[in-house]
C-alpha cells in the first residue's frame, strides 16, 4: 500500500470526521441532477412529436410536431391534407408561433408561393383534387435564447379566401 501524502488527513478528507453535515448537500445536489435527467427522459422537456387533427366536409388536416421544445433543438413538422372534395387553391396558414424565434431550415416540397396574412405565414399549395393528398414537411431549429411557456402554433387550411378548417395548438419552449 502506498503512503498517504503529507497534506492529506484521512479522517478529515476521506471519512469527513467532524464534517458529516457537509455530505447531505452534496447528495441532495446529485439527487436533483438525477431527477432532472429522469424528467428529460420522460419527455417533460419536449421533443417527442404529437399528432393533432381536424376534419371538415371538404378536407382532413393532420399536424405531427412536438408541442414541448428546448432551446437549440432541431425538429420536424409534417402537415398532411387529405381532400374530400376538390380544393382549387389550397393555402396552409401557420400562426406566428411557428416562426417566432425559430429558424425555418427547409420546407419540402416547396410551396407555390409564400406570403403573410396578418403576421401569420401563408403557404400557397395550389390544386388538390378530390381524394388526393398533400404532405408538407418543415424542419425547424429553436433559437437557444427562446423561452416561451405558451405560444400559439395553430394551423389553418383555406381554399382561396375561404376557411376550410383550423387546428388550435400551442407550444411550450423550455430553456
Amino acid at each position: 500500500m502506498t503512503d498517504v501524502p503529507d497534506t492529506i488527513d484521512l479522517e478529515r478528507h476521506r471519512d469527513f470526521e467532524g464534517r458529516r453535515y457537509l455530505v447531505w448537500p452534496r447528495w441532495l445536489g446529485l439527487g436533483l441532477l438525477g431527477l432532472f435527467c429522469l424528467l428529460g427522459l420522460a419527455n417533460v422537456f419536449g421533443q417527442r412529436p404529437s399528432t393533432s387533427a381536424a376534419s371538415a366536409p371538404a378536407a382532413r388536416l393532420t399536424v405531427r410536431a412536438p408541442t414541448k421544445l428546448r432551446g437549440g433543438l432541431l425538429y420536424s413538422a409534417r402537415f398532411q391534407i387529405s381532400a374530400r372534395r376538390e380544393l382549387k387553391n389550397a393555402f396552409l396558414v401557420l400562426d406566428s408561433g411557428w416562426a417566432q424565434e425559430m429558424a425555418i431550415n427547409t420546407i419540402e416540397p416547396s410551396p407555390l408561393g409564400e406570403s403573410s396574412r396578418n403576421g401569420r405565414l401563408s403557404f400557397q399549395l395550389g390544386h388538390i383534387p378530390a381524394g388526393g393528398s398533400y404532405v408538407l414537411f418543415m424542419q425547424f431549429q429553436v433559437n437557444p435564447t427562446n423561452v416561451a411557456w405558451h405560444r400559439p402554433q395553430g394551423v389553418e387550411l383555406d381554399d382561396g379566401d375561404t376557411k376550410v378548417l383550423a387546428i388550435d395548438r400551442r407550444v411550450d419552449v423550455y430553456p
